[in-house]
């Protein structure tokens, strides 16, 4: 598994007109192929009456399925420029489908390759990407005279503070980035004094808005 990498948020979508064509450009987070596949043809299907629904996706940690689908448009000038928007941008588990509702303007090879790119880049920027990193959860129970202090600690740190629970004992349950669980144990005994019982929980990816 990756420590971390980029994706989208979970689906969007944005529309650009050009020489009086329609682009509109539709984002969809997927994890298996059979999924891009399927979100390509739910939008071929909501855009039956458009002249193209060019496509292009990338899954897997190392990009290992690539796939791009000119749908009519010139060899080229589609398909690749919206998947070398992907790739350009780190995304990965990623399916772009770009309509083009035809306006009458012919717009060259060059302006097309120009007018997908700019139509996917822009889905993608109103969609929005995250950055997805692996952490260790953890578990600090403490007694209720250190609640102020654990929290006001991990809410200042670059720990992820992810929910506490009021029991017998205050229970936090803290994001560690992976390799980062003995330092944390460290910390937290020291301004504890000792005092926390100190347990690890699952591994999960955690998702940060990335504004680029």
């Amino acid at each position: 598994m990756l420590n971390e990498y980029y994706t989208v948020q979970k689906e969007g979508a944005d529309e650009i007109i050009i020489q009086k064509s329609r682009f509109i450009g539709h984002i969809r987070r997927v994890e298996t192929e059979e999924e891009a596949q399927s979100f390509i043809q739910e939008i071929k299907k909501k855009h039956h009456d458009a002249t193209h629904n060019c496509s292009a996706y990338t899954i897997g940690e190392h990009d290992h399925i690539q796939k791009a689908n000119d749908d009519g448009e010139p060899s080229r000038t589609a398909g690749i420029p919206i998947l070398e928007v992907l790739l350009k941008k780190n995304l990965k588990d990623t399916v772009a489908v770009v309509t083009r509702y035809f306006g009458g303007i012919k717009l060259g090879a060059g302006g097309l390759i120009r007018a997908y790119s700019t139509a996917t880049s822009q889905a993608i920027q109103k969609t929005g990407i995250v950055k997805r990193m692996l952490m260790q959860g953890m578990s600090i129970a403490v007694g209720y005279p250190l609640l102020g202090k654990i929290k006001n600690m991990l809410e200042t740190s670059d720990y992820i503070l992810d929910s506490i629970q009021y029991l017998e004992d205050v229970t936090f349950t803290v994001f560690v980035p992976k390799g980062e669980e003995t330092a944390f144990k460290e910390w937290m005994t020291n301004v504890t004094s000792d005092q926390a019982t100190i347990t690890t929980t699952k591994t999960a990816y955690v998702e940060q808005e990335v504004h680029r």
